[in-house]
């Protein structure tokens, strides 16, 4: 058993009482997918919990996160872990975040795709907004996501997207200038390819790669780890296809639920843009290559 900092233990304590749960708690085992930060099960008599904590964690980044998933939660379209509490770092105890553990049940752990896809679009057609963004920044990874509203699409991308990234790359010694100039033309002529397309404002995860789906109760999907904002939809479909993990079933679902517009395969690479440069400045050089093979694309 990893014994948990004090402070975050005796809170958990109180969070767990308050939700019913006397306790106490018993174990606590990592588990895979805490590579921001410290992941684990926690045990009591009665029940399992998801914790994530850091104690240097971003300011916001755990109440973001909570905020996400209740958003998401609220659509009433697809699965996602309860939350029974969030926290910023304060006072010696750890910021974090305390979910429901969400496993597999009864005899199929595959994942249905074909659902995976109805549900998806059921959530972009039920989460709708005025405007592109959100009521409050949030998280792209660890890279800070600003959701300042906007009334046109393409600025909101260029603007709140893009250009963020960039500026963080170019901080990072991460753009040189052959890479910078090319960014610049792109983002000048984004209108060029991205007017034109009907859309509407739609609550997205935000952060949909294959690792933030998984199997939940009953074999059905949950999704986990959002980084949401009102968007178009296509910036989320465009995400799944850049690496792997969502099957043509899933596809095929969320075209007859939902059908894309036409020629969204001309715009899904700018739109991978956004998690390609974001990959860049996460993780480094590696990324650079796919980076400047969609900028060479687009603007020679």
């Amino acid at each position: 058993m990893n014994a948990l900092p004090a402070a975050l233990h005796a809170r958990l304590t109180e969070v767990l009482r308050q939700a019913g749960d006397p306790g106490p708690l018993q174990e606590m085992h990592p588990v895979g997918g805490g590579c921001i930060h410290n992941a684990m099960q926690v045990t009591t008599p009665r029940e399992r919990y998801f914790l994530k904590y850091h104690p240097h964690a971003r300011p916001h980044m755990f109440t973001s996160e909570k905020r996400g998933l209740e958003l998401l939660a609220a659509t009433h379209t697809v699965r996602v872990p309860q939350v029974l509490a969030a926290s910023d770092p304060s006072d010696g105890m750890p910021g974090f975040i305390l979910q429901e553990w969400l496993a597999p049940s009864g005899a199929s752990h595959t994942l249905d795709q074909g659902v995976l896809g109805e549900q998806l679009a059921a959530l972009h057609r039920a989460g709708q907004a005025e405007a592109y963004g959100l009521d409050q920044d949030n998280y792209i990874g660890s890279n800070p996501q600003a959701n300042d509203w906007s009334d046109d699409w393409v600025c909101f991308f260029c603007d709140r997207r893009l250009r963020p990234q960039m500026a963080l790359a170019e901080r990072a010694g991460r753009m040189p200038s052959l890479r910078r100039q090319r960014l610049e033309r792109l983002m000048e002529r984004l209108a060029h390819w991205l007017d034109g397309v009907k859309r509407r404002p739609s609550l997205l995860h935000g952060d949909l790669w294959a690792g933030n789906v998984m199997t939940g109760p009953g074999g059905g999907p949950a999704l986990i780890d959002p980084a949401v904002y009102y968007g178009d939809r296509e910036a989320e479909l465009a995400y799944t296809s850049l690496f792997g993990g969502f099957r043509a079933r899933f596809y095929q679902a969320y075209q007859a639920a939902w059908p894309l517009e036409p020629d969204f395969e001309e715009r899904r690479d700018l739109y991978n843009l956004y998690h390609l440069v974001n990959h860049l400045n996460l993780f480094g050089e590696g990324y650079g290559g796919e980076v400047d093979a969609v900028l060479q694309r687009y603007v020679g």
